[in-house]
């Protein structure tokens, strides 16, 4: 019962938050304030972690090093000076100035604190022209959130990544590109099981790929210390905040130097991962200018990406940056699955090159930008020679490295938000497991009608290497029991009515003409 109550109490909180934030519309849009909100939070988190390790320095009779930099960062604490500090801010959170006085305590901050370098806004509230009445009044909401009470339960972590989901939502169609659904994120980390080595994500947005990957670790007691991030993003405003996310869950990871282009300035030229989780933008266009990388070394061996789409420019920066046993899984656009020309050409070659190892078709509606149904692919630079039975009497062999995994999901999920759907953790369990099964010498795996199939190579060459799994995928009869003959009588007599209540309905109509004079010949 007192689960219970936590539980539902951290809700309150979150959603208490959230209409707090609300009261900053009107005069600033959503895209603006999830950064005056999210900088506040962090703020506050910062600031508390700051007093509870200066407390224990004073206990520990260190005392005199309580002003030093050097005894936070060593422990991964942020250093903050008294014009940075959270009580110092909230005693002036009703004077007119106190935009400025939080843009001078996060310029300062982030001076102070090199892991920082890049992440927080810049005389951001200053420039907004905020109502001191109803930012002082978010001021004092914030304020009553102790956010180190309890470390295991990551409040912090957990209030940022509703506001990243409710902005995403608030934004809309064609915003809110910087967040990916957890539960997918959940569902590819639990395929690719990233334990141990780098990670790295070339479109991260706010680093929800990475948060993930940690808390997949921790859940499987695993050393988070033996994981290494790598991510670029494009939009500063979103590089702040992965920076930030990364930042409040102390969480180390090299974002780059800047927010740049993956494609025109990659920030990790030399890298090589051993797991990669993305989702980059879907069908972007002229992404490229038309002599503009041609001979990038990305693309070699293969055909280069058409610039009308870089879907393909996507996948080959991925493949590119993969560890020699490394494995990737991203999402992208349905359209990808079976594009002709430049498109079609590369794909053909990462089948052949047996790069391809499951594909799995989402559900519509579970992204807050798009109705569309994507699907998760599944590259693997060392697809393992396991070998299965088919069949229970005949002893028979099949190779799975010479195979291709393909789910569809679409008929998973459950609704939220009304209109949304998502996987729970039974579905992403049952999905993950089916995919492991397939992958391993257990005699597990059984392809299943209208959720899974595995399709050799040969059957894939046949297809005209076409990835859409509904072509490999067997879809059932529903009404199978139903004999031929009995259905086609059926339809007889129905197609029969059908033309004789037509005939009838013509020779009325003629007689109705001929009535008044007219006669038709037919």
């Amino acid at each position: 019962m007192a689960k219970i109550k936590k539980e539902t109490k951290e809700k309150n909180i979150e959603f208490t938050l959230w209409e707090a934030a609300n009261k900053l519309r009107g005069s600033v849009e959503p895209s603006e304030y999830k950064h005056v909100v999210l900088s506040l939070i962090f703020l506050k988190f910062a600031s508390d972690k700051f007093e509870d390790h200066r407390e224990k320095l004073i206990s520990e009779g260190k005392e005199k090093y309580i002003e030093m930099l050097e005894f936070y960062n060593k422990d991964n604490v942020f250093f903050l000076q008294e014009i940075s500090r959270w009580n110092y801010i909230i005693k002036k959170a009703k004077q007119s100035d106190i935009a400025l006085i939080v843009d001078t305590a996060l310029h300062t901050i982030e001076k102070d604190n090199k892991s920082l370098k890049g992440a927080l806004p810049d005389n951001y509230f200053s420039r907004l022209g905020l109502d001191v009445t109803k930012l002082a009044s978010l001021l004092d909401t914030i304020n009553d959130i102790d956010t180190t009470k309890d470390p295991k339960q990551d409040l912090v972590g957990r209030v940022y990544e509703y506001f990243l989901s409710k902005f995403a939502l608030a934004e809309g169609k064609g915003k809110g590109e910087f967040y990916t659904p957890k539960s997918i994120v959940n569902l590819i980390a639990e395929m690719i099981e990233p334990y141990k080595g780098i990670i790295y994500d070339p479109a991260c947005g706010s680093g929800g790929m990475f948060v993930q990957s940690i808390k997949f670790i921790e859940a499987h007691n695993g050393n988070k210390k033996e994981i290494s991030i790598y991510g670029q993003e494009y939009t500063n405003t979103t590089y702040k905040l992965a920076k930030m996310n990364l930042a409040i869950r102390g969480i180390a990871g090299n974002l780059g130097e800047k927010a740049a282009d993956t494609f025109l300035d990659d920030q990790h030229k030399d890298l090589k991962a051993d797991f990669i989780m993305a989702n980059p933008p879907f069908n972007q266009k002229d992404w490229r200018g038309e002599n503009e990388l041609i001979d990038d070394p990305r693309w070699r061996g293969y055909e280069v990406p058409p610039k009308s789409n870089a879907n393909y420019g996507w996948i080959l920066n991925i493949v590119a940056k993969l560890s020699e046993n490394g494995v990737a899984g991203f999402i992208l656009a349905n359209g990808a699955l079976s594009g002709g020309g430049e498109e079609y050409k590369i794909r053909r070659k990462l089948i052949e090159n047996n790069l391809v190892e499951a594909i799995a078709i989402l559900p519509q509606n579970m992204f807050y930008t798009t109705g569309i149904s994507v699907t998760i692919w599944i590259v693997n630079k060392n697809k393992k020679a396991h070998k299965r039975i088919i069949g229970d009497e005949q002893r028979q062999y099949r190779n799975r490295e010479k195979e291709i995994l393909f789910l569809d999901l679409r008929q998973i999920g459950e609704s939220f938000e009304k209109k949304y759907i998502q996987f729970n953790e039974i579905h992403i369990a049952e999905i993950a497991k089916t995919y492991h099964n397939w992958q391993q010498e257990n005699n597990m795996y059984r392809d299943i009608p209208e959720y899974c199939y595995s399709a050799t190579l040969e059957e894939v060459s046949k297809k005209d290497f076409s990835l859409v799994p509904s072509k490999y995928i067997e879809f059932v009869n529903r009404d199978e029991n139903i004999e031929f003959e009995e259905k086609m009588r059926r339809l007889q007599i129905e197609l029969t009515e059908l033309l004789k209540n037509e005939a009838q309905s013509k020779n009325e109509l003629l007689t109705v003409f001929k009535e008044l004079g007219y006669e038709i010949k037919l």
